[in-house]
Order: C-alpha cells, then sequence, then structure tokens
C-alpha cells in the first residue's frame, strides 16, 4: 500500500476475497532513504533518520489500513513494513504468499498511465497469481 486510491480499493478488494477463501490478508509497504537526503548532497542516514523514515512509513501504513477497513478488520490481517524498492518488497512478499494483490497505479509516474511500474514488474515476476485492480472498479 503506497496510500493512493488504487492501493486502497486493491485492499478492499484482497479483503473480500480473504472472507471468501478464509485466509489471512498482509497490507505491505516499503519504505526507503530519500535521493537527496541531507541539505547539499547526498548522506548517509543517521540510525534516527532511518528509525524516523520507518516509523513514518509504519504510521502511514495503520492509518491508511484502518481508514479502509476501520478498526475491526472482518478478516486476520497484520501490517508489513519493510526497508526497499516497493517492487522488491512486494517481490519477497509474494514468495510465501497465495495471492499477490496490487493496484494499478501508485502515488508516482505519469498519471495518464493504465499500468504503473511496480504492478507491471509484480504480474510478470511474482511467485504467485497476481491480482491488478484498476481503480474506478468495484
Amino acid at each position: 500500500m503506497d496510500g493512493s486510491d488504487s492501493s486502497k480499493q486493491a485492499l478492499r478488494w484482497a479483503v473480500r476475497q480473504a472472507e471468501l477463501t478464509g485466509a489471512a490478508v498482509e497490507a505491505v509497504t516499503a519504505w526507503g532513504i530519500p535521493r537527496f537526503h541531507g541539505s547539499l548532497a547526498w548522506l548517509p542516514p543517521s540510525s534516527s533518520d532511518e528509525g524516523a523514515l520507518e516509523a513514518r512509513a509504519r504510521q502511514e501504513l495503520e492509518d491508511a489500513v484502518e481508514g479502509v477497513l476501520g478498526s475491526r478488520p472482518p478478516v486476520e490481517g497484520r501490517t508489513v513494513v519493510r526497508y526497499g524498492t516497493p517492487v522488491s518488497v512486494l517481490l519477497d512478499a509474494a514468495r510465501e504468499a497465495s495471492l499477490l494483490v496490487v493496484g494499478s497505479r501508485g502515488l508516482g509516474g505519469f498519471a495518464g498511465l493504465l499500468l504503473g511500474s511496480v504492478a507491471q514488474h509484480c504480474a510478470q515476476h511474482a511467485a504467485c497469481p497476481v491480482v491488478v485492480f484498476r481503480e474506478g472498479t468495484e
């Protein structure tokens, strides 16, 4: 989940599917170090910066999940926050999953694209079946 409408709709769909199949849901997000860390050039972050970046990603994910599902989700679930690129984190999570559900487009990239690079890469390389949920469909 990256907070986009597409990722929120994908979570809703995944929860409905989990209700039908008796599965659990993992809402996954990735965090990374910004490209231009530091004021003049790229500097490696202090460990407190890394902790703050991870904590912010965790809070944003938990807020997004609660905003979509409320405080009492209808299925067993958990939130997962990992360091790395969105593609690498999702493909790693897909190794142990029975299904990977992603939104068709995230927050970045070009607004006119029907399929974002993360969704496309996951569809091509995931170790499990992939559902790409297109924004605006239910």
